[in-house]
């Protein structure tokens, strides 16, 4: 993961020269944003073992496309022992064409600080949950069609896990709309499949091997004012013979669906 490790550090700091972002830059092109959500649920499955989460975060978009920018989230420590927080960093280059089409492009990789699978009881081998992703994605008016893949490990899926082999190349292929509605509201609709590269090589009590899944949402979100909304949504995913009795990596006896359908409500501020 020393490799993994410098190329996560290369995107920190190209963070700090030029800029998540959309393809049209915003008027100012700093922005931040604050929240606190009941639930952080990342591609279909909780992240803080369906508890509350603050996060925020802040971006950088230029008028030639590139942009970058870094977010950050509370997470548990029964799925991320050793670590607290998520910290992700990013950077793309994008244009728009045509009427209503846009493209962009770019690397994401997520950081977990002092999380790591030595910390595991009981204790595992030691493996860092980073991971590097590349995505490209295809955007049409309200609609934008994106594939992530994973450049690294996916999240610390190995052998040290008792998976086959490393998952490197595991992908992810989302479709999301953006709808705008009556006055302050609007609605976000999703859906998304993560293909694993590999798979259990003993499986799991339900008989299930393969961690591959298939995760669909919708948020309903109000304007409150300027700089304030507050949204509330439906997540599910597929696959419960896998994720419905997720074991904490902190207490084997202590076992959570993480996955299924979830709901959560979310205030934000942008600033």
């Amino acid at each position: 993961m020393m490799r993994a490790r410098w190329i996560l550090f290369a995107l920190a700091a190209t963070c700090g020269v030029a800029a998540h972002a959309r393809a049209d830059a915003p008027a100012s092109p700093l922005t931040g944003n604050a929240a606190v959500v009941s639930d952080y649920v990342f591609r279909g499955l909780t992240q803080t073992w369906g508890g509350p989460a603050i996060q925020g975060g802040a971006d950088y978009a230029a008028a030639n496309g590139l942009a970058a920018g870094f977010w950050a989230s509370s997470i548990s420590e029964r799925i991320y022992p050793g670590g607290a927080m998520e910290l992700d960093l990013y950077a793309s280059y994008g244009r728009t064409f045509g009427d209503s089409w846009s493209w962009r492009a770019g690397l994401y990789g997520y950081v977990y600080p002092g999380g790591n699978l030595d910390h595991a009881n009981p204790r595992l081998s030691s493996r860092s949950f980073d991971t590097l992703e590349a995505n490209i994605a295809l955007g049409w008016k309200w609609l934008t069609l994106k594939y992530n893949r994973a450049l690294t490990d996916y999240f610390g899926a190995d052998v040290e896990e008792g998976y086959r082999g490393d998952s490197r190349g595991t992908g992810y292929l989302q479709l999301d709309a953006a709808l705008p509605l009556h006055g302050p509201w609007s609605l976000a609709l999703h859906a998304g499949h993560t293909h694993y590269t590999t798979a259990l090589i003993a499986p799991l009590a339900s008989g299930a091997r393969s961690p591959s899944y298939s995760d669909f949402g919708a948020t309903l979100k109000y304007q409150l004012a300027t700089h304030w909304s507050l949204s509330g949504g439906v997540i599910r995913a597929t696959n419960a013979a896998f994720y419905r009795q997720t074991a904490s990596l902190l207490d084997p006896n202590d076992t959570l669906d993480i996955g299924g359908t979830r709901g959560f409500v979310m205030l934000q501020g942008t600033f």
